[in-house]
């Protein structure tokens, strides 16, 4: 398989955990580049459910190695536990999990500053942060003054720790909260850094010696375009870059070195969260694509807001990200609405059309979709195991979001299972 990158298309949550899932069968090497335990990747496997926030999908397939790259901010207790959970499940994590020796750690004040901070706000300036501490973490990667997980696991860690522990402690108290307990908080960080350091490993040496190899790696990408730090609905987005740009920032690897990139959207619209949506139904539409397509978040178990299929956003991220084919998930939600509907562009306050995605969030929030109608198909469609098979009203629907956004359709997915899935052209 050639190196690839896979992205969210949307506002993340499109179901990037199955198509990865999918995808790993013909992969050597999976590496997670950018996120936190901020990202939950949901797998069904016949009848197990597996969500996995830090450790790259690719774990559930025996065989593929995977990679945790320096792009990723990592809470070592959170990630003990999956290891533990997944051993639970008689899954083999050692020899087949690195973590980069790189990557910034995220510790308990970490997650106390993102509470802190976010209650202050006022209600409409709220970002609905995962309170898991990742923006505090990133904060503190680019004022340098985090510490890495190769700080983790040497002898000096608890002086290192108790000084920025300090720091932190004084912000902390200003905020008016509570800092953590120093001593305890190191004792339970060093017994994890025991458990983890036969899994460090220089991440960008050992990738790009796989690459010379001639080995396969699929990146995988947390969140989705819209909550990239550059690119998404600022200030409500994540704090990294959850594009395809992050993807070699992330791990070492060259750009030259990625051969395609695939971009999953919904066959509708989901976000979670706080910010501007312009597709949301607050309707019984909206009410029926929550409980049909299970709309909870993997990680915080919130309830997704939802809404028709916006063609302007997977525009804007097919031009960002350089998206080669599209992974389509969950189209089955849609199997019983009567008509369909597909933003193709916003009208402004103002009346301007904007067929790109504005950036200030405030004229977003103020913008009114402009909508085409098209028939629904009225027909189970989640047992179809050939593109051709699908209801004619359904390839005109999925033809027409490829033609507004100019990227061919790769894989269609009609359920959660991995046998739900057809490789259309990827």
């Amino acid at each position: 398989m050639p190196n690839t990158v896979l992205i969210g298309a949307q506002w993340g949550d499109e179901g990037k955990g199955k198509i990865i899932d999918v995808l790993t069968e013909d992969a050597d090497i999976v590496v997670r580049y950018q996120g936190g335990n901020n990202a939950g990747h949901t797998v069904k496997i016949e009848d197990t459910l597996y969500v996995l926030h830090l450790i790259p999908s690719g774990i559930l397939h025996e065989g593929t190695l995977c990679v945790i790259g320096n792009g990723v901010v990592i809470d070592p207790l959170a990630l003990v536990k999956e290891i533990r959970e997944l051993e639970a499940a008689g899954i083999t994590v050692d020899g087949r999990l690195f973590v980069s020796d790189r990557a910034h750690v995220v510790f308990p004040y970490h997650r106390l500053l993102d509470e802190a901070r976010e209650a202050r706000v006022a209600r409409d300036r709220k970002i609905g942060t995962t309170k898991r501490g990742i923006g505090p973490s990133y904060g503190d990667k680019v004022s340098r003054v985090g510490l890495r997980m190769c700080d983790l696991v040497d002898e000096d860690f608890p002086g290192r720790f108790a000084a920025r522990a300090a720091e932190a402690g004084s912000v902390l108290e200003a905020l008016g909260a509570e800092p953590p307990d120093t001593r305890a908080v190191t004792a339970e960080y060093v017994e994890a850094a025991e458990r983890l350091r036969p899994l460090l490993a220089d991440s960008v040496d050992m990738l790009n010696r796989a690459v010379r190899e001639g080995r396969s790696i699929l990146f995988e990408g947390a969140q989705g375009t819209m909550l990239d730090i550059d690119f998404g609905t600022y200030p409500f987005v994540t704090s990294s870059n959850a594009t395809a740009g992050g993807a070699c920032s992330g791990t070492g690897i060259a750009p030259h070195r990625i051969d395609r990139v695939l971009g999953v959207v919904k066959a509708y619209t989901t976000r979670v969260g706080e910010g501007p949506f312009p597709t949301e139904l607050k309707d019984a539409v909206g009410r029926h694509l929550g409980e049909a397509g299970r709309e909870f978040g993997a990680t915080t178990g919130r309830p997704r807001r939802c809404g028709w299929f916006d063609a302007v956003i997977a525009r804007y991220a097919a031009r960002i990200n350089g998206v080669d084919a599209w992974a389509i998930t969950k189209l089955d939600v849609l199997d019983a609405l009567e008509t369909l509907r597909i933003c193709t562009a916003y009208r402004g306050a103002n009346g301007r059309l904007y067929e790109s995605v504005p950036a200030d969030t405030r004229v977003l929030s103020r913008c009114e979709p402009v909508y085409e109608d098209m028939e629904g198909w009225r027909t189970a469609t989640q047992d179809i195991t050939r593109y051709e098979d699908l209801p004619p009203q359904a390839k005109a629907y999925l033809s027409r979001l490829c033609e507004l956004t100019d990227v061919p359709l790769g894989i269609l997915s009609l359920g959660p299972r991995r046998a739900s899935t057809i490789r259309v052209a990827f």
